[in-house]
């Protein structure tokens, strides 16, 4: 798949104009009360989330096409999923009501909207618990290899909120009993709940796929500039196995280029010097490809910055006032590609990255980091979506109590 080919990022606001159309053209056809009008509003409802996924899926194509690093990028196919599981829904049912006449009530076509976050933990139960159990295996492996510190936790913690989650919905959302108003207000908080652990999973599916997707790219062997992220070194100052990951990754790269096509590339090692380091993450990495025979001529140091947002504004600064329109990929681990293009493109830079293997029980956990740091970022748009998804399935709730 093609990166930075479109100059223009997709826009979805024509499904918000249909999204709008949809009750319009639903309302009469259920008011009528007849088969017919079931069986028009069934098809109209599995059309509509029929045609959502393939803008969705277009759109995700699109936006890779424009900038793969990107929350769109995220979105577009958590989302086109969770509306896979709808559209089947609401094919099963429209062909329930033509098979069985008089069977099915009309309030069923609304209720399997707004009971489809639930429903959807439900049918994606299995795939948590084998995620979860996957997730907290390479865990232990990693709390065996790396030591017992929290940071090492993370992929346990995560896959123990998402077993809860399932564990509390089946629960709490088996027995519904009382007065109307009580059963109503036991829905709301089950499908309140519901939207909130389906964004979260619609999220970590796309940020999956997302990352899939810029690891597995290689650059075009064309790149003027390589940029080499820091990491943490070893006590004398020599890079740690997953920094030399790193500019291994870049040095191959770099040597395909060249017997490819012939093209040089400069360097430009990006990492200061913490606290507790002998020399500038930069420096170490400069001399390291030095000792793999790449002249000084051929490295730039950048060694100002203390996190990947800096690496990215440092470097193009330096780059640009060499070069406008150099041609620029970088080096990181495979877990960290995708949030540290987010950075680029945050910073305008365009560059491509590419990603250093690490070991089986280090990445995943690595990558559930990863997944929550992309969680705080964008806090606007995110609180716009899940803001969006909780009024809806709260107002829906309630209409479909008072109205349907």
């Amino acid at each position: 798949m093609k990166f930075d080919v479109r100059d223009k990022k997709p826009k979805l606001y024509h499904v918000l104009v249909e999204a709008l159309l949809l009750p319009v053209i639903l309302i009469p056809l259920l008011r009528s009360g007849s088969r017919r009008g079931m069986i028009a509003a069934g098809v109209v409802m599995s059309v509509f989330f029929a045609a959502l996924v393939v803008q969705l899926f277009v759109a995700f194509v699109m936006q890779i096409h424009y900038n793969p690093y990107s929350y769109n990028t995220i979105f577009y196919f958590g989302f086109a999923l969770f509306f896979i599981f709808v559209f089947l829904l609401e094919i099963f049912l429209t062909f329930d009501i033509i098979r069985y006449p008089g069977v099915v009530p009309q309030a069923h076509l609304f209720s399997t909207v707004v009971s489809s976050a639930r429903n959807f933990m439900s049918l994606s139960a299995p795939f948590v618990l084998l995620f979860s159990t996957a997730l907290c295996i390479s865990n232990i492996a990693l709390l065996r290899h790396e030591g017992k510190r929290l940071v090492n936790v993370l992929g346990i913690l995560l896959s123990m909120a998402m077993v809860g989650g399932e564990v509390f919905l089946m629960t709490y959302d088996y027995y519904a009993f009382g007065s109307v108003l009580e059963v109503m207000r036991h829905d709301i908080i089950v499908n309140l709940f519901a939207a909130i652990y389906l964004y979260v999973e619609c999220i970590l599916v796309g940020v999956i796929v997302a990352s899939l997707i810029v690891v597995r790219h290689e650059p075009a062997p064309d790149r003027d500039y390589m940029i080499i992220l820091g990491c943490a070194l070893r006590k004398d100052g020599t890079p740690s196995p997953l920094l030399r990951g790193r500019i291994d990754r870049a040095l191959a790269f770099y040597r395909k280029q060249k017997a490819e096509t012939g093209k040089e590339l400069v360097f430009v090692t990006s990492g200061g010097q913490g606290a507790d380091e002998a020399v500038s993450e930069s420096a170490s990495m400069k001399a390291y490809l030095m000792e793999q025979g790449i002249p000084e001529s051929q490295i730039i140091e950048e060694d100002q910055s203390v996190n990947t947002l800096e690496n990215m504004r440092n470097s193009k600064e330096i780059i640009t006032a060499r070069d406008p329109a150099a041609k620029i990929a970088f080096s990181t681990s495979n877990y960290h590609v995708f949030r540290s293009g987010l950075f680029a493109r945050r910073v305008k830079l365009r560059a491509v990255g590419i990603g250093a293997k690490t070991k089986w029980y280090f990445w995943p956990n690595a990558a559930v980091r990863e997944f929550i740091g992309l969680l705080t970022k964008h806090k606007g748009k995110q609180a716009l979506i899940l803001g969006s998804m909780v009024a809806f399935y709260v107002l829906a709730t309630i209409v479909s109590y008072r109205f349907v």
